[in-house]
Protein backbone atom coordinates (compact mmCIF):
# COMPACT_ATOMS: atom_id res chain seq x y z
CA UNK A 1 0.00 0.00 0.00
CA UNK A 2 2.67 2.34 0.55
CA UNK A 3 4.39 1.63 -2.87
CA UNK A 4 1.24 2.56 -4.35
CA UNK A 5 0.71 5.91 -2.20
CA UNK A 6 4.24 7.02 -3.05
CA UNK A 7 4.20 5.78 -6.54
CA UNK A 8 0.16 8.06 -6.40
CA UNK A 9 2.41 10.59 -4.77
CA UNK A 10 5.34 10.67 -7.76
CA UNK A 11 2.88 10.69 -11.04
CA UNK A 12 0.60 13.68 -9.19
CA UNK A 13 3.86 15.87 -8.47
CA UNK A 14 4.94 14.92 -12.38
CA UNK A 15 1.63 15.70 -13.60
CA UNK A 16 2.08 19.33 -11.63
CA UNK A 17 5.22 20.18 -13.14
CA UNK A 18 3.52 21.73 -16.50
CA UNK A 19 1.26 23.24 -13.96
CA UNK A 20 4.21 24.87 -12.21
CA UNK A 21 5.50 25.74 -15.39
CA UNK A 22 3.06 27.69 -16.53
CA UNK A 23 2.35 30.33 -13.41
CA UNK A 24 6.46 30.88 -14.00
CA UNK A 25 7.68 28.60 -10.77
CA UNK A 26 9.88 26.52 -12.95
CA UNK A 27 11.07 29.17 -16.02
CA UNK A 28 14.06 30.21 -16.59
CA UNK A 29 14.93 31.99 -20.22
CA UNK A 30 18.14 32.49 -22.00
CA UNK A 31 18.50 35.91 -23.43
CA UNK A 32 21.50 36.39 -26.09
CA UNK A 33 23.01 39.99 -25.83
CA UNK A 34 25.38 41.88 -27.24
CA UNK A 35 27.96 43.29 -24.45
CA UNK A 36 27.68 47.06 -24.36
CA UNK A 37 26.76 48.85 -21.54
CA UNK A 38 23.29 48.80 -22.18
CA UNK A 39 22.94 45.17 -21.95
CA UNK A 40 25.47 45.32 -19.69
CA UNK A 41 23.09 47.30 -16.87
CA UNK A 42 19.87 45.18 -18.02
CA UNK A 43 21.64 42.27 -16.69
CA UNK A 44 22.58 43.10 -13.58
CA UNK A 45 19.16 44.71 -12.80
CA UNK A 46 16.89 42.37 -13.99
CA UNK A 47 17.98 40.13 -10.51
CA UNK A 48 14.98 42.93 -9.30
CA UNK A 49 12.63 41.05 -12.68
CA UNK A 50 13.72 37.38 -10.86
CA UNK A 51 13.28 38.96 -6.95
CA UNK A 52 9.49 39.84 -8.14
CA UNK A 53 8.69 36.87 -10.41
CA UNK A 54 11.14 33.77 -9.34
CA UNK A 55 11.61 33.44 -13.14
CA UNK A 56 15.61 32.94 -13.44
CA UNK A 57 17.20 34.14 -15.83
CA UNK A 58 20.54 33.04 -18.18
CA UNK A 59 22.44 35.88 -20.39
CA UNK A 60 24.79 35.08 -22.70
CA UNK A 61 26.59 37.67 -23.40
CA UNK A 62 28.63 38.24 -27.15
CA UNK A 63 30.65 40.25 -28.60
CA UNK A 64 28.77 42.14 -31.81
CA UNK A 65 29.67 40.25 -34.63
CA UNK A 66 29.65 36.85 -32.99
CA UNK A 67 26.01 37.50 -31.50
CA UNK A 68 24.72 37.96 -34.74
CA UNK A 69 26.30 34.73 -36.09
CA UNK A 70 25.34 32.32 -32.93
CA UNK A 71 21.98 34.04 -33.30
CA UNK A 72 21.34 33.95 -36.48
CA UNK A 73 22.24 29.87 -36.97
CA UNK A 74 20.13 29.44 -34.30
CA UNK A 75 16.77 30.69 -34.97
CA UNK A 76 17.71 29.51 -38.38
CA UNK A 77 17.99 26.00 -37.31
CA UNK A 78 15.12 26.20 -35.11
CA UNK A 79 17.11 25.01 -32.40
CA UNK A 80 15.69 27.27 -29.53
CA UNK A 81 18.84 27.60 -27.71
CA UNK A 82 17.67 30.88 -26.70
CA UNK A 83 14.06 32.14 -25.38
CA UNK A 84 15.27 35.68 -26.38
CA UNK A 85 17.32 37.17 -28.82
CA UNK A 86 18.72 40.86 -29.01
CA UNK A 87 18.52 41.73 -32.84
CA UNK A 88 17.72 45.36 -34.83
CA UNK A 89 15.78 47.54 -36.78
CA UNK A 90 17.56 46.20 -40.21
CA UNK A 91 17.40 42.49 -39.02
CA UNK A 92 13.81 42.36 -37.52
CA UNK A 93 11.33 42.50 -40.64
CA UNK A 94 13.28 39.78 -42.49
CA UNK A 95 13.80 37.32 -39.68
CA UNK A 96 9.70 38.00 -39.07
CA UNK A 97 8.98 36.84 -42.48
CA UNK A 98 11.18 33.64 -42.41
CA UNK A 99 9.17 32.93 -39.16
CA UNK A 100 12.10 32.92 -36.84
CA UNK A 101 10.43 35.28 -34.37
CA UNK A 102 6.89 35.40 -33.24
CA UNK A 103 4.63 38.40 -33.55
CA UNK A 104 3.79 40.13 -30.74
CA UNK A 105 0.29 41.31 -30.95
CA UNK A 106 -1.24 38.54 -29.36
CA UNK A 107 0.73 38.69 -26.42
CA UNK A 108 -0.30 42.55 -26.22
CA UNK A 109 -3.54 41.20 -26.58
CA UNK A 110 -3.52 39.03 -23.28
CA UNK A 111 -2.79 41.57 -21.49
CA UNK A 112 -5.23 43.78 -19.25
CA UNK A 113 -6.78 47.64 -20.15
CA UNK A 114 -4.67 48.54 -17.05
CA UNK A 115 -1.51 46.95 -18.13
CA UNK A 116 -1.43 48.03 -21.40
CA UNK A 117 -2.15 51.46 -19.43
CA UNK A 118 0.87 51.55 -17.81
CA UNK A 119 2.79 50.03 -20.47
CA UNK A 120 1.67 52.50 -22.83
CA UNK A 121 2.57 51.50 -26.30
CA UNK A 122 1.48 54.91 -27.96
CA UNK A 123 4.49 56.15 -26.11
CA UNK A 124 7.17 54.57 -28.16
CA UNK A 125 9.27 56.94 -31.16
CA UNK A 126 7.14 55.57 -34.13
CA UNK A 127 10.38 55.77 -36.85
CA UNK A 128 11.57 52.90 -34.45
CA UNK A 129 8.17 50.86 -34.19
CA UNK A 130 7.57 50.96 -37.79
CA UNK A 131 11.30 49.59 -38.47
CA UNK A 132 10.40 46.73 -36.00
CA UNK A 133 7.01 46.10 -37.46
CA UNK A 134 5.68 43.67 -40.76
CA UNK A 135 2.32 43.95 -42.09
CA UNK A 136 1.13 46.08 -39.27
CA UNK A 137 2.63 43.81 -36.53
CA UNK A 138 5.45 44.20 -34.27
CA UNK A 139 7.80 41.39 -33.89
CA UNK A 140 10.81 42.89 -31.21
CA UNK A 141 10.49 45.85 -28.53
CA UNK A 142 12.99 48.84 -29.15
CA UNK A 143 15.28 48.53 -25.47
CA UNK A 144 17.29 51.55 -26.76
CA UNK A 145 17.40 53.35 -30.17
CA UNK A 146 20.01 55.80 -31.64
CA UNK A 147 21.57 57.58 -34.27
CA UNK A 148 25.15 58.64 -34.58
CA UNK A 149 26.55 62.46 -33.78
CA UNK A 150 30.01 63.49 -32.96
CA UNK A 151 31.38 64.11 -29.53
CA UNK A 152 34.17 66.50 -28.42
CA UNK A 153 36.02 67.53 -26.13
CA UNK A 154 35.00 71.14 -25.43
CA UNK A 155 37.73 71.79 -22.97
CA UNK A 156 40.60 70.77 -26.04
CA UNK A 157 38.70 72.94 -28.10
CA UNK A 158 38.99 75.94 -26.08
CA UNK A 159 42.36 75.28 -25.06
CA UNK A 160 42.79 75.03 -28.94
CA UNK A 161 40.34 78.00 -29.90
CA UNK A 162 38.16 75.75 -31.88
CA UNK A 163 34.38 76.11 -32.14
CA UNK A 164 32.10 72.86 -33.29
CA UNK A 165 29.32 74.17 -35.55
CA UNK A 166 26.33 72.33 -34.71
CA UNK A 167 26.49 70.27 -38.09
CA UNK A 168 30.18 70.09 -38.87
CA UNK A 169 31.41 68.77 -42.24
CA UNK A 170 33.82 65.50 -42.27
CA UNK A 171 36.86 68.23 -43.81
CA UNK A 172 36.15 70.18 -40.53
CA UNK A 173 36.68 67.31 -38.36
CA UNK A 174 39.44 66.24 -40.13
CA UNK A 175 40.80 69.64 -39.67
CA UNK A 176 40.02 69.68 -35.91
CA UNK A 177 41.58 66.18 -35.13
CA UNK A 178 45.04 67.51 -37.16
CA UNK A 179 44.89 70.36 -34.35
CA UNK A 180 44.00 67.80 -31.40
CA UNK A 181 46.52 64.37 -32.00
CA UNK A 182 48.91 64.29 -29.97
CA UNK A 183 50.08 60.53 -30.10
CA UNK A 184 52.78 60.97 -28.26
CA UNK A 185 51.44 61.35 -25.56
CA UNK A 186 49.02 58.71 -26.37
CA UNK A 187 46.12 61.09 -27.42
CA UNK A 188 44.38 60.88 -30.44
CA UNK A 189 42.45 63.79 -32.85
CA UNK A 190 39.62 61.57 -33.20
CA UNK A 191 38.39 57.98 -33.09
CA UNK A 192 36.68 56.06 -35.19
CA UNK A 193 35.66 52.46 -35.88
CA UNK A 194 37.78 50.11 -37.93
CA UNK A 195 37.00 46.34 -36.58
CA UNK A 196 35.56 44.49 -39.51
CA UNK A 197 31.78 44.03 -39.54
CA UNK A 198 28.53 45.05 -40.98
CA UNK A 199 27.43 46.44 -37.73
CA UNK A 200 30.88 47.90 -36.51
CA UNK A 201 33.60 49.50 -39.09
CA UNK A 202 30.76 49.65 -42.04
CA UNK A 203 27.98 51.42 -39.64
CA UNK A 204 30.65 54.34 -39.33
CA UNK A 205 31.81 53.82 -43.03
CA UNK A 206 28.03 53.66 -44.18
CA UNK A 207 26.88 56.90 -43.45
CA UNK A 208 30.30 58.36 -45.03
CA UNK A 209 29.12 56.94 -48.06
CA UNK A 210 26.29 58.95 -48.33
CA UNK A 211 27.77 61.75 -47.17
CA UNK A 212 30.37 61.58 -49.67
CA UNK A 213 27.73 61.17 -52.28
CA UNK A 214 28.27 57.61 -52.97
CA UNK A 215 25.98 55.07 -52.85
CA UNK A 216 25.91 50.75 -53.04
CA UNK A 217 23.70 50.74 -56.37
CA UNK A 218 22.10 52.78 -58.53
CA UNK A 219 18.00 52.83 -59.29
CA UNK A 220 18.44 49.25 -61.12
CA UNK A 221 20.75 47.69 -58.62
CA UNK A 222 23.49 48.13 -60.58
CA UNK A 223 26.43 47.87 -58.06
CA UNK A 224 28.36 51.67 -57.81
CA UNK A 225 31.48 50.82 -56.00
CA UNK A 226 33.45 51.89 -58.63
CA UNK A 227 32.95 55.37 -59.22
CA UNK A 228 34.79 58.29 -57.73
CA UNK A 229 32.51 59.22 -55.29
CA UNK A 230 33.27 56.12 -53.41
CA UNK A 231 36.80 56.48 -54.03
CA UNK A 232 36.43 59.46 -52.29
CA UNK A 233 34.82 58.11 -49.57
CA UNK A 234 37.17 55.22 -49.04
CA UNK A 235 40.23 57.42 -49.35
CA UNK A 236 38.69 60.47 -46.77
CA UNK A 237 38.12 57.59 -44.23
CA UNK A 238 41.97 55.80 -44.03
CA UNK A 239 43.41 59.70 -44.24
CA UNK A 240 41.53 60.88 -41.21
CA UNK A 241 41.99 56.97 -39.40
CA UNK A 242 45.74 56.48 -40.07
CA UNK A 243 46.78 60.73 -39.81
CA UNK A 244 44.66 61.68 -36.40
CA UNK A 245 43.00 58.32 -35.27
CA UNK A 246 44.25 55.82 -32.79
CA UNK A 247 46.49 53.28 -33.34
CA UNK A 248 45.86 49.38 -34.52
CA UNK A 249 42.13 50.71 -35.37
CA UNK A 250 41.09 47.44 -36.74
CA UNK A 251 40.69 46.13 -33.74
CA UNK A 252 38.52 48.96 -32.63
CA UNK A 253 34.61 48.68 -32.28
CA UNK A 254 32.20 50.33 -30.70
CA UNK A 255 33.14 49.00 -26.75
CA UNK A 256 36.77 49.67 -27.59
CA UNK A 257 36.54 52.95 -29.10
CA UNK A 258 34.04 54.24 -25.82
CA UNK A 259 36.87 52.77 -23.44
CA UNK A 260 39.28 55.52 -25.45
CA UNK A 261 37.15 58.36 -25.25
CA UNK A 262 35.49 57.72 -22.20
CA UNK A 263 39.27 57.61 -20.57
CA UNK A 264 40.45 61.19 -22.10
CA UNK A 265 42.85 59.48 -25.12
CA UNK A 266 40.71 61.31 -27.68
CA UNK A 267 39.41 65.19 -28.88
CA UNK A 268 36.58 62.98 -30.74
CA UNK A 269 34.51 60.11 -31.03
CA UNK A 270 31.98 60.03 -34.23
CA UNK A 271 29.17 57.03 -32.89
CA UNK A 272 26.42 56.01 -31.31
CA UNK A 273 24.28 58.69 -29.65
CA UNK A 274 23.57 55.97 -27.15
CA UNK A 275 27.66 56.59 -25.75
CA UNK A 276 26.26 59.99 -24.65
CA UNK A 277 25.02 58.62 -21.81
CA UNK A 278 28.30 56.70 -20.50
CA UNK A 279 30.44 59.45 -21.37
CA UNK A 280 28.24 61.74 -18.73
CA UNK A 281 28.70 58.31 -16.21
CA UNK A 282 30.52 58.24 -13.08
CA UNK A 283 33.42 56.17 -14.09
CA UNK A 284 34.08 58.61 -17.59
CA UNK A 285 37.15 60.22 -16.84
CA UNK A 286 35.49 63.00 -19.20
CA UNK A 287 32.56 63.45 -17.38
CA UNK A 288 30.91 67.42 -17.66
CA UNK A 289 34.10 68.09 -20.83
CA UNK A 290 32.18 66.41 -23.56
CA UNK A 291 30.07 68.36 -26.32
CA UNK A 292 28.23 67.34 -29.05
CA UNK A 293 27.55 68.04 -32.80
CA UNK A 294 25.17 66.46 -35.16
CA UNK A 295 26.33 63.28 -37.95
CA UNK A 296 29.58 65.14 -40.41
CA UNK A 297 28.11 66.01 -43.63
CA UNK A 298 29.99 66.27 -47.23
CA UNK A 299 28.10 66.35 -50.69
CA UNK A 300 24.60 65.14 -48.54
CA UNK A 301 23.56 66.50 -45.26
CA UNK A 302 21.21 64.62 -42.80
CA UNK A 303 23.80 61.32 -42.67
CA UNK A 304 22.64 60.02 -38.57
CA UNK A 305 21.72 56.25 -39.02
CA UNK A 306 18.59 54.84 -37.46
CA UNK A 307 19.37 51.77 -35.67
CA UNK A 308 17.18 50.13 -32.75
CA UNK A 309 18.90 46.83 -30.37
CA UNK A 310 15.22 44.95 -29.67
CA UNK A 311 14.13 42.15 -27.59
CA UNK A 312 12.38 39.39 -29.93
CA UNK A 313 11.25 35.82 -28.89
CA UNK A 314 12.33 33.25 -30.56
CA UNK A 315 9.58 30.67 -32.72
CA UNK A 316 11.49 27.48 -31.38
CA UNK A 317 11.32 28.86 -27.98
CA UNK A 318 9.19 27.16 -24.88
CA UNK A 319 8.61 29.69 -22.95
CA UNK A 320 7.03 32.51 -24.48
CA UNK A 321 4.67 34.07 -22.46
CA UNK A 322 6.94 34.61 -19.40
CA UNK A 323 9.73 35.63 -22.70
CA UNK A 324 7.15 38.49 -22.97
CA UNK A 325 7.09 39.16 -19.41
CA UNK A 326 10.41 39.89 -19.50
CA UNK A 327 11.14 42.39 -22.89
CA UNK A 328 7.87 44.66 -21.36
CA UNK A 329 9.28 44.80 -18.14
CA UNK A 330 13.16 45.51 -19.47
CA UNK A 331 11.38 48.11 -22.05
CA UNK A 332 8.67 49.64 -19.75
CA UNK A 333 8.89 52.72 -18.09
CA UNK A 334 9.76 51.45 -14.76
CA UNK A 335 12.74 49.67 -16.04
CA UNK A 336 13.46 53.66 -17.61
CA UNK A 337 12.95 54.59 -13.80
CA UNK A 338 14.56 51.82 -12.12
CA UNK A 339 18.44 52.58 -14.67
CA UNK A 340 17.91 56.41 -13.42
CA UNK A 341 17.25 56.08 -9.75
CA UNK A 342 20.04 53.28 -9.48
CA UNK A 343 22.39 53.29 -12.23
CA UNK A 344 21.91 57.30 -13.20
CA UNK A 345 19.51 59.24 -14.88
CA UNK A 346 22.25 60.03 -17.91
CA UNK A 347 21.87 56.16 -18.57
CA UNK A 348 18.46 55.77 -18.95
CA UNK A 349 17.81 53.67 -22.12
CA UNK A 350 17.70 56.63 -24.73
CA UNK A 351 15.83 56.47 -28.07
CA UNK A 352 12.57 54.84 -26.98
CA UNK A 353 9.95 56.69 -25.34
CA UNK A 354 8.94 59.82 -25.47
CA UNK A 355 8.31 60.39 -22.03
CA UNK A 356 12.30 59.95 -21.72
CA UNK A 357 12.93 63.05 -23.06
CA UNK A 358 10.15 64.87 -21.16
CA UNK A 359 11.13 63.72 -17.62
CA UNK A 360 12.84 66.49 -16.08
CA UNK A 361 15.13 64.20 -14.34
CA UNK A 362 16.64 63.19 -17.62
CA UNK A 363 16.82 66.79 -19.16
CA UNK A 364 18.72 67.72 -15.94
CA UNK A 365 20.88 64.49 -16.73
CA UNK A 366 21.36 64.36 -19.64
CA UNK A 367 22.61 67.41 -21.48
CA UNK A 368 23.03 65.52 -24.84
CA UNK A 369 19.40 64.49 -24.83
CA UNK A 370 18.06 67.78 -27.57
CA UNK A 371 20.77 66.71 -29.99
CA UNK A 372 20.32 63.27 -29.95
CA UNK A 373 15.89 63.65 -30.58
CA UNK A 374 17.42 66.25 -33.24
CA UNK A 375 19.46 63.26 -34.58
CA UNK A 376 17.05 60.64 -34.64
CA UNK A 377 14.21 62.64 -36.90
CA UNK A 378 16.98 63.77 -38.88
CA UNK A 379 18.08 60.32 -39.77
CA UNK A 380 17.15 60.16 -43.59
CA UNK A 381 16.10 56.13 -43.25
CA UNK A 382 13.75 56.63 -46.29
CA UNK A 383 16.33 58.59 -49.02
CA UNK A 384 19.41 57.76 -47.36
CA UNK A 385 21.64 58.87 -50.15
CA UNK A 386 22.48 61.95 -52.53
CA UNK A 387 21.20 60.37 -55.98
CA UNK A 388 17.83 58.62 -55.95
CA UNK A 389 18.44 54.41 -54.85
CA UNK A 390 15.69 51.68 -54.65
CA UNK A 391 16.93 51.21 -50.93
CA UNK A 392 16.16 51.93 -47.56
CA UNK A 393 18.30 51.88 -44.72
CA UNK A 394 20.83 54.53 -43.98
CA UNK A 395 23.71 52.32 -42.68
CA UNK A 396 23.17 49.54 -44.73
CA UNK A 397 20.64 48.68 -47.58
CA UNK A 398 17.44 46.79 -46.39
CA UNK A 399 17.98 43.67 -47.97
CA UNK A 400 18.27 40.16 -46.41
CA UNK A 401 21.99 40.15 -48.52
CA UNK A 402 23.18 42.77 -47.33
CA UNK A 403 24.63 40.87 -43.81
CA UNK A 404 26.95 38.97 -46.05
CA UNK A 405 27.59 41.73 -48.30
CA UNK A 406 28.19 43.81 -45.52
CA UNK A 407 30.42 41.42 -43.71
CA UNK A 408 32.87 41.38 -47.16
CA UNK A 409 32.84 44.68 -47.50
CA UNK A 410 34.21 45.40 -44.02
CA UNK A 411 36.92 42.80 -44.88
CA UNK A 412 37.97 45.28 -47.68
CA UNK A 413 38.11 48.06 -46.15
CA UNK A 414 39.67 46.82 -43.10
CA UNK A 415 42.26 45.22 -45.36
CA UNK A 416 42.82 48.63 -47.22
CA UNK A 417 43.07 50.39 -44.04
CA UNK A 418 45.91 48.43 -42.73
CA UNK A 419 48.03 48.55 -46.37
CA UNK A 420 47.41 44.97 -47.09
CA UNK A 421 45.16 45.57 -50.19
CA UNK A 422 45.17 48.57 -52.77
CA UNK A 423 42.03 50.60 -53.42
CA UNK A 424 41.59 49.80 -56.75
CA UNK A 425 41.80 45.80 -55.58
CA UNK A 426 39.38 46.36 -52.79
CA UNK A 427 37.11 48.82 -55.37
CA UNK A 428 36.86 46.01 -58.04
CA UNK A 429 36.54 43.04 -55.23
CA UNK A 430 33.80 45.08 -53.82
CA UNK A 431 32.27 46.02 -57.00
CA UNK A 432 32.35 42.26 -57.78
CA UNK A 433 30.59 41.34 -54.47
CA UNK A 434 27.92 43.65 -55.14
CA UNK A 435 27.23 42.54 -58.86
CA UNK A 436 27.15 38.26 -57.45
CA UNK A 437 24.36 40.15 -54.60
CA UNK A 438 22.25 42.50 -56.69
CA UNK A 439 21.99 39.40 -59.90
CA UNK A 440 21.43 36.26 -57.29
CA UNK A 441 18.80 37.95 -55.05
CA UNK A 442 16.97 39.05 -58.89
CA UNK A 443 17.44 42.55 -58.10
CA UNK A 444 19.61 43.60 -61.28
CA UNK A 445 17.85 45.25 -63.73
CA UNK A 446 19.33 45.18 -67.57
Amino acid sequence: MKRFVMLLVVVLFLGLIPLFSQCGIAEELVIATVNNPDMITMKKLSEEFTKDTGIKLSFIVLPENELRQKVTQDVALGAGKFDIVTIGTYDTPFWAANKWIVSLEPYFKKMSATELKEYDRDDFLSPVISALSLNGEQFAIPFYGESSMVFYRKDLFEKHGLTMPKAPTWEEIYQFAKVLNDPANNNYGIVLRGLPGWGQNMAVFGTMINAFGARWFDEKWHPQFDTQEMRNAFQFYKKIVTEVGEPGPTTVGFTEALALMSSGRAGMWYDATVAAGFLEGVDSKVKGKVAYALAPSAKKKNNGWLWAWSLAIESASKNKDVAFEFITWATSKDYIKLVGETIGWQQAPPGTRISTYENPNYQAAAPFATLTLDSMKNADYDKPTYDPVPYKGVQYVSIPEFQGLGERVGQELAAYLSGAKSLEDVIQACQKSAIEVSKDGGYYKE
